[in-house]
């Protein structure tokens, strides 16, 4: 199923792509489709890479390729069946951890049969509540061993849209891997002044830390190094269809 706006979207990526061998920005996506954020354009990707239109090309920005093509656009309009070309690229791979493990994260590779570890599955990351009073050891969730470089790991559940550029949607659950600092630009579970944790990506200049989200619809808050302190850091997704 394509609508109308997955429709140009992919009609647009396709003829940049063909005309200058780079995939259009976000900002001009968003210019030629008429939308009012890049919000939207994101969840247009995402729907696109799931039908298996689209993937994006791991550890390079701006990068996307279209795997498959619409015999035709007549009658595209929303909720129109597409008939489906395949186009000769590579097989596509999903960027998220579906139920079966089919998929990965990006830049990991997990197949069907990758050995299951289970891993405590905390609440709902949200303020106000430090990850020591999220602790409930009576729910686990199996995560693809393969996934797990090693260490302590958690899961938690994801509340809100704030990191929806990061590919990060309310609902999903993000697999974290325990520790107390990260590099500039991880994203990490952060717990500020000792009671409030959010999932952010985090930023250091000087003294100060800038947990960054990933959604032009909420600012940027900037902390004194000394409250903020890590919790974890991001190494994995998984989503329910």
């Amino acid at each position: 199923m394509l609508t109308r706006k997955q429709f140009e979207l992919l009609q647009f990526i396709q003829e940049r792509l063909a005309h200058s061998g780079v995939s259009p920005s976000f900002d001009e996506m968003k210019d030629a489709l008429g939308l009012k954020s890049k919000s939207g354009i994101h969840r247009l990707i995402t729907g696109l890479e799931e039908r298996g239109f689209i993937r994006r090309l791991p550890h390079r920005a701006r990068a996307l390729e279209v795997t498959r093509l619409p015999e035709g656009c007549a009658g595209a309009d929303s909720g129109t069946v597409v008939s489906l070309k395949p186009v000769p690229r590579a097989r596509f791979q999903p960027n998220v951890i579906k139920g079966d493990f089919a998929g990965a994260f990006p830049g990991r590779d997990v197949t069907e049969d990758a050995e299951a570890v289970a891993l405590p599955l905390y609440g709902r990351i949200a303020a106000g509540t430090p990850i020591e009073a999220l602790r409930d050891h009576s729910q686990t969730i199996a995560v693809p061993a393969s996934l797990l470089a090693g260490g302590e790991h958690y899961a938690l559940q994801v509340a809100g849209d704030s990191m929806v550029e990061a590919g990060i949607l309310d609902g999903d659950t993000v697999v974290i891997h325990r520790c107390d600092t990260a590099d500039s630009g991880a994203i990490v579970v952060a717990l500020v002044d000792d009671s409030e944790v959010t999932l952010k990506r985090l930023r250091r200049k000087g003294q100060t830390i800038a947990l960054e989200p990933a959604n032009p619809a909420y600012e940027t808050r900037i902390f004194g190094a000394d409250r903020v302190k890590v919790q974890g850091r991001l190494v994995g997704l998984l989503r329910k269809y």
